[in-house]
């Protein structure tokens, strides 16, 4: 097999996944995962009732893979900790830029990836899997959080204060998935108003030097 059909079938299997996978974002969000039904996302997206069963195998394994999407962006097989905006926040010279970075990064990922929380959330007492896979992002937030203020203060960015872990544990929680969408819940804050509380609330956390 020649090397340009080769790669004529791997863009048609791409083409194929994204169809499916933005089908089973548009009837997760409007339904929700137990209304969802995988022949629903197969003939939203066009393709056999079979092709989505082979390739996710079952509906809790697609709306994680549909989370992961929404998450990274696109479907670069990249962990939040690896992409650039997460790097630049580690190293732009000065606090407030850290701080905007990482607040434009955590707010668009709130854009693309909260209504997708939700749905989670929803799925989760009767998915372990997707609870198991939603606390692990908890647990990965937290550690990427916590990192980002201790290597602000490593740089000596940050004044000294008497509680660094209450600092930590602080800056992840306001930048967990839970507290974004009790936020939108509460408030009814737009993406705007999130994006000012998160920027404010990182700021007055992290007293600079």
């Amino acid at each position: 097999m020649t090397t340009p059909v080769k790669g004529l079938r791997a863009a048609k299997v791409a083409e194929t996944q994204e169809r499916i996978l933005d089908a089973a974002r548009t009837l997760f969000v409007r339904d929700g995962y137990h209304a969802t039904a995988l022949t629903a996302v197969a003939d939203r997206a066009r393709v056999g009732h079979r092709t989505v069963y082979v390739r996710f195998g079952t509906k809790a394994a697609l709306l994680r893979s549909v989370v992961d999407v929404a998450v990274g962006g696109d479907a670069e097989q990249r962990t939040v900790g690896e992409r650039e905006w997460f790097q630049a926040a580690l190293t732009e010279p000065a606090l407030v830029d850290r701080v905007e970075v990482l607040v434009g990064g955590i707010a668009d990922l709130m854009e693309r990836a909260g209504d997708l929380f939700e749905v989670v959330l929803q799925a989760q007492a009767s998915e372990p899997e997707l609870a198991e896979a939603f606390q692990a992002g908890r647990a990965d937030t937290r550690e990427l959080l916590r990192r980002f203020v201790r290597t602000a203060r490593a740089d000596g960015l940050l004044a000294e204060v008497a509680d660094p872990v209450w600092q930590e544990e602080t800056v992840a929680l306001a930048c967990q998935a839970e507290t974004y969408l009790l936020l939108r819940r509460t408030t009814g804050w737009g993406s705007g108003d999130y994006r000012g509380w998160l920027r404010r609330t990182l700021t007055e956390v992290l007293a600079p030097a």
